[in-house]
């Protein structure tokens, strides 16, 4: 399968699974930092489009003390993150994904990435646009930085196919099984 059929199968499973009560156990992820410790500042995502749910996660990070950060959506297609807080108001950008209204740009160490399907090497498939490849090469160039897929379990596929301007994730984490 193309990236298009994957796209579109995954997309359906995920909008009839409705699974957002599913969860990926935070020890997890403290797991991964403490073999790789690289800073305190996490890149997360607000969900959007029935992708795992962060927000209990990014609120786990701000607990102990992690700067927080999400996406914001700019010109000619370009991302930046963001300071936030989960006691901050957010805004609904024009792809209607909630976004902070902050002006503080943060470079996250730490990356929680959404994704539509990936596979057993942490190839990844968005949407399409490329938001975060263009940023993780671009962060990638300024500082170290771990990325961490987020996805639920019926998301594996056997193979993405991937081309020059894809980044691979250096984690994917999932719940355990649907």
């Amino acid at each position: 399968m193309n990236k298009f059929e994957i796209r579109k199968k995954i997309l359906k499973i995920r909008k009839q699974k409705n699974s957002n009560k599913l969860k990926i156990d935070f020890k997890e992820i403290l797991k991964i930092l403490k073999k790789k410790p690289i800073g305190k500042i996490v890149g997360g995502y607000y969900p959007y489009n029935n992708e795992f749910d962060t927000i209990e996660i990014l609120e786990k990070f701000e607990k102990l003390d992690y700067q927080i950060s999400l996406p914001k959506i700019e010109k000619n297609s370009q991302m930046n993150f963001f300071s936030w807080s989960s006691k901050d108001p957010l805004v609904i950008n024009k792809y209607g994904i909630p976004e902070p209204s902050s002006k503080k740009v943060i470079y996250p160490s730490i990356l929680l990435v959404p994704l539509v399907a990936f596979d057993k090497y942490c190839n990844r498939i968005g949407y399409g646009g490329g938001f975060y490849d263009r940023y993780i090469n671009k962060i990638k160039k300024k500082k170290k930085i771990i990325t961490i897929g987020l996805a639920y379990s019926f998301q594996k596929v056997k193979e993405i196919p991937i081309k020059k301007y894809d980044i691979r994730l250096n984690f994917v984490l999932t719940n355990k099984k649907d």
